[in-house]
């Protein structure tokens, strides 16, 4: 047993996924250790459609602190961005839901974190993939086990919360779990810190995968070219990665492509010493083809089991991979070709009404009743002045109820215009809580609305609000939040709201500190 772990390395685990069967396997491994347990264990639940709900067992949650909280579906690095900031100790450790830790992995992270000193943001752990000893590796395990090359995956990554702080968490535009690691361990190294490796280590078996699975990690070229926008073209050299294969898919697939048009072009023509020539170039490119895409499909069963099910897996995802991973880096290219750093500086704030810009009168369908709160109308126009849209993204559940009418809503709208200053879009919902809509905060469809009337994206807006639903409208979203507390609200919404201020001239000026980076 380690000696006592100091206030300064008490840990939270944040898990990004809950629904797969490893993921109980993985907490009864976090359960049994023999050195100290978290202070706190954060499942999110990222499913976009998280029906029917999923829990985690009561014998577990007799040993650990496990708290589940709902992450919408926007992908692992949005996840773990909500998992981190609901979390308050000093260190916080990433664990994905497939793996396994040893008994002695809480001792070890405690020593690890023991030694890490003032300038050390984070500590890996070494990734053990066990492969079959009776046969060689399939390509899918062969593909799992790299992992124990990797640097900085988040299987087993701890950060300490500041630097966490200092760089905002994980940029949330990756969205699957592929390449958010290097990008979020780059960003911090730039900010002046350090990452080392700890002494702790994990199992990470291989997952059962479709026959497909090789070509639907070709997904993640379109992440590689948003790691060469943000971090330059040799962001491999920076991230320790490997060098890719893609300059031969490109080769293969123009090979391809040389060889059916010339083909083609030799049919087409009518002047018979050009066909000749064209249809010499089509066979020269289709024979290209053929000789990359067999050299591809030998690289990858040579190590590999020679059966049947194997070898036809390997000789259809080769000539399917090259086309496959060149598309979708020309997509991630045309996609992320303007991106800027993470976070992007805010194009737009979209306030709440009652409690926010006007003091709450419920249901209120009276202008005359309209109230500003202190400092609305200049936070307004100060954010105007610096360039910044503006919205507003209000409940207005009396229309449901019977209890005010939407013309009596738009004149209440009129007057909060009239005395505020302008928007550029206003959202209204007027549903109540029994319509299921996906308008109605805390669900994200104001915002989304509001981000497309303005011609921006979800992450380019900050919402401003009192509730805690809006702040969570916010995060599903994608979009950044500043709550501002009236006496509606409850010390737990505080308390777990990423960004806190005082009034709307505090909040204000976070926002303006936002856009000048």
């Amino acid at each position: 047993m380690s000696a006592p772990t100091r206030p300064e390395d008490t840990y939270a685990v944040v898990v990004p996924s809950l629904a797969r069967p490893s993921l109980e396997v993985m907490l009864r491994s976090l359960a049994g250790q023999d050195g100290p347990l978290p202070e706190e264990v954060v499942v999110v639940d990222d499913r976009p459609n998280p029906e029917p709900a999923a829990a985690v067992p009561e014998t577990l949650l007799e040993r650990l602190p496990v708290r589940v909280v709902q992450g919408l579906g926007r992908g692992p690095a949005a996840a773990r961005n909500l998992g981190w900031h609901v979390v308050k100790a000093p260190w916080v450790v990433f664990l994905d839901d497939d793996i396994v830790l040893p008994p002695t992995w809480a001792d070890e992270l405690a020593g690890d974190l023991r030694v890490a000193g003032p300038t050390v943001a984070g500590s890996s752990g070494r990734i053990v993939v066990p492969l079959p000893a009776e046969r060689p590796p399939t390509d899918w395990e062969r593909s799992t086990a790299g992992l124990q090359d990797a640097r900085w995956a988040t299987a087993d990554m701890a950060y300490r919360r500041q630097a966490l702080q200092d760089v905002h968490g994980f940029d949330e535009r990756f969205p699957r779990a592929y390449r958010e690691d290097a990008d979020l361990a780059l960003r911090v190294r730039r900010a002046g810190w350090t990452l080392v490796r700890g002494s702790r280590s994990i199992r990470h078996p291989v997952r059962p995968a479709s026959a497909g699975v090789s070509l639907a990690v070709q997904r993640g070229n379109s992440d590689d070219a948003l790691m060469r926008r943000l971090h330059g073209p040799h962001w491999r050299l920076l991230a320790e990665t490997g060098r890719g294969r893609l300059p031969w898919h490109v080769a293969t697939l123009a090979a391809a492509a040389a060889g059916v048009s010339g083909l083609a072009a030799s049919e087409a023509s009518l002047a018979r010493r050009r066909s000749g020539s064209l249809r010499r170039t089509g066979y020269a490119g289709i024979l290209g083809w053929l000789v990359l895409t067999a050299d591809f499909t030998w690289r990858r069963t040579k190590a590999g089991p020679r059966d049947r099910s194997e070898l036809t897996r390997m000789l259809w995802t080769s000539a399917a991979i090259p086309p496959a991973a060149v598309w979708h880096r020309l997509r991630g290219w045309w996609r992320h070709r303007g991106a800027p750093p993470w976070p992007p500086a805010p194009r737009a704030v979209l306030f709440d009404r009652d409690g926010t810009l006007v003091h709450d009168v419920p249901y209120n369908g009276e202008p005359a009743r309209v109230r500003p709160v202190a400092g609305a109308a200049d936070s307004v126009r100060r954010l105007r002045a610096h360039g910044l849209r503006l919205g507003v993204v209000s409940n207005q559940s009396g229309v449901a109820r019977g209890l005010l009418t939407a013309s009596q809503v738009a004149e209440v709208n009129a007057e909060v215009q009239a005395q505020v200053g302008v928007f550029d879009t206003w959202q209204v919902c007027v549903h109540g809580p029994a319509d299921d809509c996906d308008c109605r905060k805390p669900r994200p469809g104001m915002i989304h609305a509001a981000a497309r009337e303005l011609r921006l994206r979800p992450q380019d807006c900050v919402v401003v609000g009192d509730i805690e639903a809006d702040v969570l409208a916010a995060r599903a979203a994608g979009a950044r939040s500043v709550l501002v507390p009236t006496g509606a609200t409850r010390a737990e919404e505080v308390a777990a709201a990423p960004h806190v201020a005082a009034d709307l001239t505090e909040a204000v000026d976070l926002i303006l500190g936002w856009t000048r980076g």
